[in-house]
């Protein structure tokens, strides 16, 4: 079913509901009730699918990173963020919903149907819990409706190890339970598979890197091991890569195929082979979102891919880019030449053309503040106008639960290479890159992404033999899934959170002048100090005032100089969000705050 039938349905429930209307003629408003409604199919579906708003909705919707910013650093990125008498993230609605469900499920009798459904609500619980898990850590585990005098409103958190087993519980009953066919834009076992990869993979590694932090909160004394969970992701993996049918899609060749996942206004174009579930988007019922003007408008999201980032890009043969002499002085057209074709087909580069047309398009630093323009989602000029874009999203895709199968089976310590050629391998094969090799890589490990300042140095003190597999690993997650929700939360779970303190930086320019960042003999961009120079580019920026680099006339673009003030990642404190004020109020000191978060009250 396409997601715009589950919003019509969707409307047409709450407004019904609303307006004291029936929602079927079947039931007229003076029988409507929980003891009659959920009888039949066409009343679950139309209750159940309330529940598919809780996914993603947003273009880049990982927001920010040290991989992915926007035209105001979030406060996430700034040290901005406060405790207050709410946070957007502290909300219980959906549960409701799920456990109302639940509750009544019975009233449909027909066993299969009801298992289904009972089954696609705990798909949803097991979600719900994973993005509070994220944002909290330990909260309290609820499995039933409240009413206005359950003393269950005023329990503490209940501990992770608990929420854990109660979120594999339902994952399991949902793989177990929910259609095998594939569909487009509804949950299946296969979705089911790849969540539970997905936060089986989180829990292991956030155990593992976390060990010993007071960001572990209440683990009991006999907490599972974090190898136990990646044993569990490794495990749903497995059974996807064996059984789903999902494939890596790569039917426009190896310069084209990564970049076409993203640009085809529906999912059933083809790229179905690899992705799971997505989100409809269709203009005849006027289902549009905004990526098309975040990408070409000065003041909406600005959307950015830091310098960081795109010199982890291997070069085309597999070496690597950072061990090239003077990288760190390249001009933009030679520091994306000859480059893995991820990253030709993830920003604008020489020769980029708008989809559709040939008119080539060159790096902006008016739409960015790195000059590194994203293209996933970038579709034709017809999609320009504000909110105009109507290209399906992706939710979940196979290439995802590839990487967590190999990252999880790497933290292990039991990755072979017959495990990177059945993961790794078909990723790179898509854009024709060499393969990962286990034995050259524990070799000889990347000392870009083993520095403090461009990488991940507590991999090396958590592991012996396969430092350099690790690493590589990150790196092709980091670039296959470059702005898909995941970054944020990698760097989390890998208790990585300095990378949010470093400076962001963009491109590089030698000195003040002119300069062609497309090769197409037009200059883009003139940097200058001073007055304006008369033979200027269309895009001129004063140094000091319009741009900021880091050696001052000369150096890489600082896209944020001046907006932090000194600002550092706080390992105590930041890697959970607090507890609003509100409902630490409520409860009496029930519900404990975060680590290193002090709101004021006397419990």
């Amino acid at each position: 079913m396409k997601a715009i039938k589950h919003i019509v349905i969707i409307l047409g429930v709450s407004l019904s509901m609303a307006s004291c209307e029936g929602i079927l003629d079947k039931f007229p408003l003076d029988k409507l009730s929980p003891e009659t409604f959920l009888s039949t199919e066409t009343e679950i579906k139309a209750y159940t699918n309330t529940f598919y708003p809780m996914l993603p909705t947003g273009f880049y919707s990982d927001g920010q990173s040290d991989a992915v910013t926007g035209r105001i650093l979030s406060n996430e990125m700034k040290g901005g963020r406060a405790i207050d008498s709410g946070d957007s993230g502290w909300k219980w609605v959906y549960l409701r919903r799920i456990n109302t469900f639940l509750e009544y499920a019975d009233n449909c009798k027909d066993e299969q149907l009801r298992k289904q459904y009972v089954a696609l609500a705990r798909f949803f619980r097991a979600y719900f819990y994973f993005e509070k898990i994220k944002q909290y850590g330990d909260v309290p585990w609820y499995d039933h409706t409240l009413g206005s005098d359950d003393p269950d409103l005023y329990k503490p958190r209940d501990s992770r190890e608990l929420v854990m087993d109660k979120m594999i519980e339902d994952i399991d009953y949902a793989i177990n339970n929910l259609p095998s066919a594939h569909s487009d834009y509804t949950i299946t076992k296969w979705t089911a598979l790849a969540l539970k990869s997905r936060f089986c993979l989180f829990e292991g590694t956030f155990r593992k890197y976390h060990a010993g932090a007071v960001t572990l909160q209440t683990l009991p004394a006999d907490a599972k091991p974090y190898t136990y969970y990646l044993e569990l992701a490794a495990d749903a993996a497995d059974r996807f890569i064996a059984s789903s049918g999902y494939s890596i899609y790569s039917n426009e060749g190896p310069d084209a195929s990564y970049i076409g996942l993203f640009t085809k206004y529906n999912i059933s174009d083809g790229i179905n082979r690899e992705v799971i579930l997505g989100r409809d988007y269709n203009i005849e019922y006027d289902v549009k979102h905004t990526a098309n003007s975040d990408y070409l408008s000065t003041t909406l999201n600005m959307w950015s891919i830091t310098r960081k980032v795109v010199a982890s890009y291997l070069m085309k043969d597999g070496t690597r880019f950072t061990d090239k002499q003077g990288w760190e002085t390249m001009s933009f057209v030679d520091e994306v030449k000859d480059r893995d074709p991820r990253l030709a087909q993830s920003i604008r580069t020489p020769g980029y053309c708008r989809l559709g047309t040939d008119t080539k398009i060159a790096p902006s630093l008016k739409t960015t503040t790195t000059g590194y323009c994203p293209i996933k989602y970038f579709m034709g000029p017809a999609d320009d106008t504000y909110q105009q874009s109507y290209c399906d999203f992706i939710l979940f895709r196979a290439a995802e639960v590839y990487l967590n199968y190999a990252e999880a089976k790497a933290e292990m310590g039991t990755l072979t290479q017959a495990d990177i050629d059945r993961s790794i391998k078909p990723l790179r094969d898509r854009v024709g890159m060499p393969n990962l090799n286990l034995e050259a890589a524990n070799a000889d490990p990347d000392p870009y992404l083993m520095a403090a300042a461009t990488g991940y140095p507590k991999v090396s003190q958590k592991n012996s033999s396969n430092v350099g597999v690790i690493l590589e690993i990150r790196r092709e997650r980091t670039i296959e899934l470059l702005g898909e929700g995941f970054r944020y939360y990698d760097i989390v779970r890998w208790a990585e959170g300095h990378a949010f303190d470093q400076t962001i930086l963009g491109m590089y320019f030698p000195g003040e002048g002119s300069y062609d960042l497309d090769e197409d003999g037009d200059n883009d961009i003139t940097i200058y100090s001073g007055d304006k120079p008369a033979d200027s580019a269309k895009d001129a920026f004063k140094i000091g005032t319009d741009i900021f680099l880091t050696e001052g006339t000369s150096g890489c673009v600082d896209a944020y100089y001046g907006v932090r003030n000194g600002w550092t990642w706080d390992e105590g404190k930041d890697y959970y969000y607090p507890i609003p004020i509100e409902d630490r109020s409520l409860t009496q000191g029930a519900l404990t705050q975060n680590p290193g978060w002090v709101d004021g009250l006397p419990f």
